[in-house]
């Protein structure tokens, strides 16, 4: 019997330019296959997909679709994807971040994540014991029962993709596309996703499609493999063909010259040289019933480079908050940053100018479409967006940044036309431009492909090599760690285990 195909494009050509691959592609989705499309930051991954969902018109022929057995025919009604930038809607991101850490009580008109979920299942006007039975499981797999009466804005990075997927699959769909959907997620919870999609995969007529920038996350149950690279659409591949073909990185991949160009940079005068950079002492956070940090003592020293782990909601996003002083609790904290007691006198902009932070929140918070060079100037002023026009100077600064971090061609580039790896390699740039002395890193590989992951590992590495340099880094992955790394903070939902601190080789260029 011949295999059903879903969507069919020859030829395939956007008119419009903007939209456009650098050649014609021809391309078919066939029933009881599922695709991995693969490819480096910029390379056009996204464009594809937005071509496959019809976002933009291809010329004559259109593409051929056949979403039988579903009643439905237009591509908009069978296609669902998943992007997680917009997993917090359109809404004032600035206003977000300020909600997540002044709110002490909740919204009481806004829904709760069980209300939220409910809509989408019923949106569909289906109430079969089958989809029953998928709601039930998808509650159990991703533990959902402890996140059902909270509300949107409370979630964690990785709690937040928990809804946002469980909530796209409980609406009825011929094909699921997701972009990324491992990122932010810890270890076990990406196993979950993964037996999860395998299990839709196996046994509905769903066709899933993964849009991944790391090829160490393809899973199991992935049976073809597109590579889409500068512009251009590759060969559909069987998961084997495309493994024996494909290539692993021999590091080092950042070049001597940049290595001793950043060992070099001079030291500004204004720097801190103290002992400890930051101390806490008793901290506990809690929200309402909420405990989210518990009793916890920290010391970090001048020079330590330190992993913070845990699982999702463990309250590791919430403690780097109370080090970049946008938590409005630090006040109430007995926490000490550069020997400095907080509520002394010191005011945000005191703490921030010494810091270089970046993290999933902040990304979701750049909706500005600026030209990514003032992206990576807005760090020199601490602000989102970019207030005061940098001096020639400032730009020389920003452009040697970017050129480190290999997007120097970008820098007019609009931000909000990028990738989502390359406008966070546009926040990486930020976070160093201003040489801090602290860098606070949260889940900063997100979204990068295995290029650039290892290229940021070793400029990370390299600029810890220089005195008066501290990191604390945040990741659910340990291949993404620099070798730098001395020392880890275990943190645990509404308890802090002991720091212990971590044997390591020492920093290298490579």
């Amino acid at each position: 019997m011949e295999k059903q195909c879903i969507v069919r494009i020859e030829n395939g050509v956007c008119p419009t330019p903007e939209y456009a691959m650098r050649k014609p592609f021809s391309l078919e989705l066939m029933a009881g296959e599922q695709i991995a499309i693969v490819g480096p930051n910029g390379g056009g991954k996204t464009m594809l997909v937005d071509l496959l969902r019809g976002r933009h018109n291809l010329q004559i022929p259109q593409p051929y679709y056949d979403f039988s057995p579903s009643s439905k025919t237009f591509a908009a009604d069978n296609i669902r994807y998943i992007a997680f930038r917009d997993s917090y809607g359109s809404a004032d991101q600035t206003c977000f971040l300020l909600q997540r850490w002044e709110s002490q009580e909740e919204d009481p008109e806004a829904p709760t994540i069980r209300q939220l979920l409910d809509r989408a299942y019923m949106e569909t006007g289906c109430d079969s014991a089958e989809r029953k039975h998928l709601r039930e499981r998808l509650y159990e797999i991703f533990q959902m029962a402890p996140l059902l009466d909270k509300q949107l804005i409370r979630l964690s990075s990785g709690e937040l993709r928990k809804y946002v997927i469980t909530r796209s699959l409980l609406a009825e769909a011929r094909m699921l596309i997701i972009d990324n959907p491992f990122i932010g997620l810890d270890a076990p919870t990406r196993l979950q996703l993964k037996e999860v999609l395998s299990e839709l995969a196996r046994n509905t007529q769903v066709l899933v499609v993964l849009v991944l920038s790391q090829t160490d996350d393809i899973p199991a149950f992935i049976t073809h493999i597109i590579e889409v690279k500068d512009m251009t659409v590759g060969v559909k591949l069987t998961r084997e063909a495309y493994y024996a073909k494909h290539v692993a990185l021999t590091p080092p991949l950042l070049d001597p010259s940049a290595c001793q160009a950043i060992l070099q940079l001079p030291h500004a005068n204004t720097d801190y040289h103290v002992q400890e950079v930051v101390r806490m002492n008793d901290v506990s956070i809690q929200y309402g019933e909420r405990v989210i940090l518990h009793h916890l003592n920290w010391v970090v020293k001048n020079g330590e480079r330190w992993a913070i782990r845990g699982e999702n909601g463990a309250g590791k996003s919430t403690l780097l908050s109370l080090i970049c002083a946008d938590n409005p609790q630090a006040y109430a904290c007995d926490i000490t940053l550069f020997d400095r007691k907080r509520g002394s006198g010191e005011s945000i902009w005191d703490i921030k100018r010494h810091i270089g932070y970046v993290s999933p929140e902040m990304h979701r918070s750049y909706l500005r479409d600026l030209p990514a060079i003032r992206i990576v100037a807005s760090g020199m002023k601490d602000t989102i967006g970019l207030y005061a026009t940098p001096t020639e100077e400032e730009y020389v600064q920003c452009q040697w940044w970017m050129n480190i971090f290999g997007i120097g061609t970008l820098a007019e580039r609009s931000f909000m036309k990028m990738s989502t790896g390359e406008q966070r390699l546009v926040l990486l740039a930020r976070a160093f431009v201003k040489d801090p002395q602290l860098l606070i890193l949260d889940e900063p590989l997100h979204g990068l492909d295995d290029y650039n992951r290892q290229r940021v590992k070793e400029i990370i590495n390299v600029y810890c090599q220089r005195p008066n340099k501290t990191l604390m880094m945040v990741t659910h992955y340990d291949e993404e760690l620099p070798s730098c790394i001395d020392h880890t903070l275990s943190l645990k939902k509404h308890t802090c285990a002991t720091p212990q601190e971590a044997h390591c080789s020492p920093s290298s260029c490579q």
